[in-house]
């Protein structure tokens, strides 16, 4: 969806559709029409922004016949949807029955990597409408922190400095930022600077999910404070939400039903205890509270005692309308199909319904700060 600000800027709202499966082009056109057009039509959109998920054989079938991504490009407009972003953080399979560390493969110390992200800004470079202003594309936070030493940061930077040549000779603007996450290589903001003063490039800088900054327990104005100091641009938001809870210990039984097999659920305590996934935690004596790397519906509370960081969403969104120049905003809650049984979706059309009401929660949020 496009909203405008008070100064009659675009801003861009889409969700992503990594919450569907997809590996070939045939599925990727299927989802827009079991899911895409009717989130729309509930909406009572005229177009819906699409914040894509290509796995890595799609997005090389695309880069290599232009008439398959005219076609993508027409497909979309049929439909009434749009795309300004694309999700190029999982490379494959994102949603096996097990994902866990291997969403972080490969990194970007492996050419993989770069030959996908590649991919990925010439599709976008020819989806984006005539009329945006540039696309973006977010990425892993260079790793999984472990193993991870100089000689592993050197390889990664010389890649970049390959992806920034290559966005270069585009011709649209594409921008691809880091998405810091808890347990990288750069999971916080002070890591991001750090990262990206490193390989400086008017192509690269951040997306902020606000779901992970959450579990990082970093205060959403400071963080974009430094971001803006810093000359670092928040290229692309993922407008998400944690899991909460005061007393772990008494809520034992229901943070249960949130540990399932298939994602990392990164813990986080704010005393500073971590653990790198829910089991790791439940089986501690670490008391709270704890923030959980689940994306939970926006819309919707968690199971009690549990609650969501909405508030530091909604922080997180009225420093970054206020204090940055970020323009694309993505819904990103992947985990439907993993929530405890009595919250998930029955079929196709619960779906559609639930990340409707997820971006109507997510417009209301907008207009509340004035973009509407």
């Amino acid at each position: 969806m496009r909203l405008r600000d008070a100064d009659g800027t675009t801003v861009h709202l889409a969700y992503c559709t990594n919450v569907h499966a997809a590996e070939d082009f045939d599925g990727v056109l299927s989802q827009l029409d079991r899911f895409a057009v009717p989130v729309r039509e509930r909406l009572g959109a005229d177009v819906l922004g699409l914040g894509l998920w290509l796995a890595a054989p799609v997005a090389r079938a695309l880069a290599e016949q232009p008439e398959l991504r005219r076609r993508l490009r027409t497909e979309l407009s049929a439909r009434g949807l749009e795309t300004v972003t694309l999700n190029g953080f999982p490379y494959q399979a994102f949603q096996a029955p097990v994902v866990k560390h291997d969403v972080y493969l490969p990194d970007w110390t492996d050419p993989r990597r770069l030959r996908y992200t590649l991919d990925l800004a010439l599709v976008l470079a020819e989806l984006l409408p005539d009329d945006a202003a540039r696309g973006s594309i977010s990425t892993l936070p260079l790793a999984w922190r472990e193993p991870w030493d100089k000689r592993r940061f050197g390889a990664a930077r010389a890649q970049f400095g390959e992806l920034a040549a290559g966005l270069a000779r585009l011709d649209r603007t594409v921008r691809v930022a880091l998405e810091p996450e808890p347990g990288c290589v750069v999971e916080s903001t002070d890591q991001a600077v750090a990262a990206l003063s490193a390989v400086a490039d008017e192509h690269l800088g951040v997306c902020v999910d606000l779901a992970h900054l959450a579990c990082g327990w970093e205060d959403p104005a400071d963080a974009v404070a430094k971001l803006k100091s810093a000359g670092v641009p928040v290229v692309k938001v993922q407008v998400s939400q944690a899991l909460e809870v005061e007393d772990p210990q008494a809520a034992r039984e229901v943070l249960a039903a949130y540990a399932e097999p298939r994602f990392l659920h990164q813990t986080r305590s704010s005393a500073g205890e971590r653990f790198d996934d829910l089991p790791l935690a439940l089986a501690s004596e670490a008391p709270g509270p704890w923030r959980i790397h689940f994306h939970a519906p926006l819309h919707a509370a968690a199971l009690e005692p549990l609650r969501t960081s909405t508030q530091v969403l909604q922080e997180g969104l009225a420093a970054l309308l206020t204090n940055s120049d970020c323009d694309h905003f993505e819904v990103e809650t992947y985990t439907w199909d993993v929530l405890p049984s009595a919250a998930r979706p029955a079929d196709d059309a619960g779906l559609a319904a639930g990340i409707a009401a997820e971006l109507a929660f997510a417009r209301e949020q907008f207009a509340a700060l004035g973009v509407s």
